[in-house]
């Protein structure tokens, strides 16, 4: 951990915000760049999009996460569906967003005379389908996890060091990976995923994915808890059909993510070009 608390300490002095969504890479940062900040009396920044794409839950996590280390915490409303290339939902959409949301960012940045802007990209996600990656190589975004090789389980480890709450929470990604590629993103479609995958925590299932594939709902969860979710199967389909959901199947690979990326051609993120520049 030291490497990345001396790398953060070369930042600090400029002004930093941090991207922050409430998930264990975003906190970790978040957590070390308070504790730099507050030995040298600066005052560290922390910015959570609301958006209609990532789930309900994340605000409020993140909002307990940034009071608890003492960060300065702004949350800003972008409606992602008004751009168009985001709306469309190709197999670019996640550029579109990283830049559409990091846009925003910098001249948040600016506004509050921040020179460094901050994201908890990981090293892992270097190796999958992230093209979102090149927006923010595009921007300038500073990724120190990603910059210093950390992968997720050494940042669990970490955030757990330093008794970071949501040292083991599940990663939350946006809404719109529970969706096809080039099926035109519906906000009451999403709203129906997001309260199913609540509903499912809400059982016990704390990881869990629920895909929508026309009319069948592939619901995703570790296979030790196969047994679980048939016993319950009768309250899981009640509820899904209030929720208009019609066909409703139990995926038996479990879960996994980025299921949805398995037809595409994938990319590697992880040369030294792209790595370099974070």
């Amino acid at each position: 951990m030291q490497k990345l608390i001396e790398y953060m300490s070369t930042l600090i002095d400029d002004g930093l915000v941090v991207a922050f969504s409430g998930g264990v890479d975003s906190s970790l940062l978040l957590k070390i760049a308070t504790k730099l900040g507050q030995a040298k009396n600066i005052p560290v920044y922390a910015v959570t999009f609301e958006t209609n794409l990532h789930p309900k839950a994340d605000l409020a996590v993140a909002k307990k996460v940034a009071s608890e280390v003492g960060a300065i915490h702004d949350i800003i409303f972008i409606d992602e569906l008004t751009c168009p290339e985001i709306l469309s939902n190709s197999k670019d959409r996640c550029y579109y967003c990283k830049r559409f949301l990091f846009e925003t960012l910098i001249d948040y940045a600016k506004e509050h005379k921040l020179k460094c802007v901050i994201d908890g990209t990981n090293f892992d996600d270097l190796s999958q389908y992230r093209p979102g990656i090149l927006a923010l190589k595009e921007l300038g975004i500073i990724s120190p996890l990603a910059r210093l090789e950390i992968d997720k389980a050494t940042i669990r480890n970490y955030a757990q060091e330093l008794n970071i709450s949501v040292y083991d929470r599940p990663s939350a990604p946006c809404l719109a990976t529970r969706i096809p590629y080039d099926t035109q993103l519906n906000m009451d479609v999403l709203k129906r995923i997001d309260e199913a995958e609540n509903f499912l925590s809400d059982l016990g299932f704390i990881q869990n994915r629920v895909r929508l594939h026309n009319d069948i709902v592939r619901i995703e969860i570790n296979p030790e808890y196969f047994d679980s979710i048939i016993s319950n199967y009768k309250n899981i389909i009640s509820h899904f059909k209030k929720l208009g959901f019609i066909y409703i199947t139990l995926d038996l690979e479990g879960f996994r993510s980025g299921s949805m990326d398995i037809f595409l051609e994938i990319e590697s993120y992880g040369s030294n070009s792209v790595k370099n520049n974070f």
